[in-house]
């Protein structure tokens, strides 16, 4: 396993990471047993980087990751989220970053994970109703009560980043990122890079989608949340496939599957960039994990922006 320093930290996590939300819920039924043990196996082949948030489930992604850690916490650096707000029947109920909420919303973290203490906090999505200041003011206040470690931001722009860096260090940036949606290339990338914040890459697989494994939108549970997802509709859905197949046929060539290559494009932006692909499956987990054997020479990484430029995804993110 190849490590990162965490932005503003001493601590080390995994290049690759797992993003643990598709465990409890979006992409299909849940299966618990073999989430626990995906879990387990990560950390075997030294996986140390797990993220979850609160409105997974909602809560019950937590649950399930402090389940799985609760005898080996000392092995894993966890990081969640607040901020997007849920009831029990699943429904949005919008975002939230006031400061109340922000000290509320981290004790049940902290309860539903049986820590004392969480590595990395994420702002979920900022409040447009709530200056920034304020939210990462009481975030810092709960450094300093000690019970989270480092602040991170999810989704934020250039200027959000800059003034939540400047009331208290941000050490994580997390935003999509992959072949498919490569945005944070225009702005996003240098403002982590001059601030020395990690980028924390989710999706990076493209929803499943650079898997090569989706080839019909049939092949989408009925509870899968990408149904509804722009890029998998219609027209979108076909067109995008046919970028999916230019993929294929390089990394047909390297002799490795679509999402090893995905995962190593990704990988290769930079030393900073870590990647959190979602897995509810050891097999799948281990194949990702494969991604770091690829070497990308600089005639590969031309070939893959050639067959998959910049924009040429059809259909927005949401």
């Amino acid at each position: 396993m190849k490590h990162h320093n965490l932005g503003h930290s001493n601590i080390d996590i995994s290049v690759i990471g797992l993003g643990c939300m598709g465990m409890s819920e979006f992409y299909g039924s849940a299966h618990e047993v073999e989430s626990i043990a995906t879990l387990h196996r990560a950390i075997e082949l030294g996986v140390n980087f797990f993220d979850t948030a609160d409105m997974y489930g909602p809560w019950t992604n937590e649950m399930l990751v402090g389940k799985a850690i609760a005898d080996r916490r000392d092995k894993i650096i966890v990081a969640t989220k607040f901020g997007v707000m849920r009831n029990e029947k699943r429904e949005y109920l919008g975002i939230n970053g006031q400061p109340d909420y922000v000290r509320s919303a981290c004790d049940a973290s902290l309860k539903r994970l049986g820590v004392d203490c969480i590595d990395l906090y994420y702002q979920h999505r900022v409040d447009p109703n709530v200056p920034t200041e304020e939210t990462v003011g009481a975030m810092a206040e709960l450094v300093k009560a000690g019970k989270i470690r480092y602040l991170g931001l999810c989704e934020a722009e250039p200027d959000i980043i800059r003034r939540a860096h400047a009331v208290h260090p941000i050490s994580a940036l997390q935003t999509e990122y992959s072949l498919w949606s490569r945005e944070p290339e225009q702005e996003i990338l240098a403002t982590t890079r001059e601030l020395g914040i990690s980028f924390v890459s989710y999706s990076p697989l493209g929803r499943g989608f650079l898997t090569g494994q989706i080839k019909r939108f049939e092949d989408l549970a009925e509870n899968d949340f990408r149904r509804t997802n722009p890029r998998f509709q219609g027209e979108n859905f076909t067109r995008n496939l046919v970028l999916v197949e230019r993929i294929t046929e390089i990394a047909e060539d390297k002799n490795v599957t679509p999402a090893q290559l995905a995962l190593a494009w990704v990988l290769a932006q930079g030393e900073d960039i870590v990647a959190i692909p979602g897995t509810k499956r050891r097999t799948y987990l281990e194949q990702n994990l494969e991604a770091l054997d690829v070497t990308l020479s600089e005639e590969d990484l031309a070939r893959i922006n050639d067959a998959f430029p910049m924009d040429a995804v059809v259909g927005t993110r949401y």
